[in-house]
């Protein structure tokens, strides 16, 4: 499996010949203006919620692939009402794709488009594939949900919020850590905007006190387990 992360929440999954974009906010995104969003390859897009800092690239990306959407029912008819394809979940479902099998999880946050209307409850979703099972939690606050987590599978790798502010910040993202049984952690949703600007250093060293591992992607790069 390889991850490159393209900013903020945004990340693209390879899983043997398939492409998955999770959470396309990338064109306005500055610190991502390298990332050529004509460039990406997709097969799926998961969205974890409606925030438009989750979703602004979506029907770019759609129009450039034919990918198809992966989200909650209200995210997955919205898109339909605009003719794209879409396979609607919800918390605690799970469905096997052709890449592996995907479980959509409780988050604990907000979610609306950018007009205001419903998009439906925030989550985040399990992966488990042949290649190993990865965690995206998506924004959330730290919740005892996470412990049932380890219950289903074992996380081989989790991507965590540790921006602070709108979800966990770094103290949060250790316990959730605690919570899934996975110490092997990589970061987003961080540095984007001013509110959720973090000390790389400090991050790295407050998990590594830990005996945890802490990864930091550079825009662009990869990630392969």
């Amino acid at each position: 499996m390889k991850i490159t992360y393209l900013g903020h929440a945004a990340l693209s999954i390879e899983v043997g010949d398939k492409h998955i974009i999770v959470d396309p906010f990338i064109s306005p995104n500055e610190l991502a203006k390298d990332i050529d969003i004509n460039a990406l390859k997709a097969d799926y897009i998961l969205i974890t919620h409606a925030h438009q800092d989750h979703i602004v690239d979506v029907e770019a990306i759609v129009k450039n692939t034919g990918a198809k959407i992966v989200s909650n029912y209200e995210i997955v008819t919205h898109y339909g009402a605009k003719g794209i394809e879409g396979h609607p979940m919800n918390h605690g479902g799970s469905w096997q794709f052709d890449f592996g099998k995907l479980t959509y999880t409780n988050a604990i946050h907000t979610s609306s488009f950018p007009d205001g209307s419903y998009g439906g409850q925030p989550g985040g979703f399990i992966l488990e594939t042949d290649e190993g099972n990865l965690y995206i939690a998506g924004d959330t606050a730290l919740t005892m949900d996470m412990k049932l987590i380890p219950m289903q599978c074992k996380i081989d790798l989790a991507i965590l919020p540790i921006g602070d502010n709108f979800t966990m910040g770094v103290e949060s993202a250790i316990h959730a850590s605690d919570f899934i049984e996975c110490n092997n952690i990589m970061g987003y949703h961080y540095d984007t905007f001013g509110y959720i600007v973090i000390d790389h250093e400090e991050a790295i060293k407050a998990f590594e006190e830990k005996g945890k591992g802490l990864i930091l992607l550079g825009i662009g790069e990869d990630l392969i387990f």
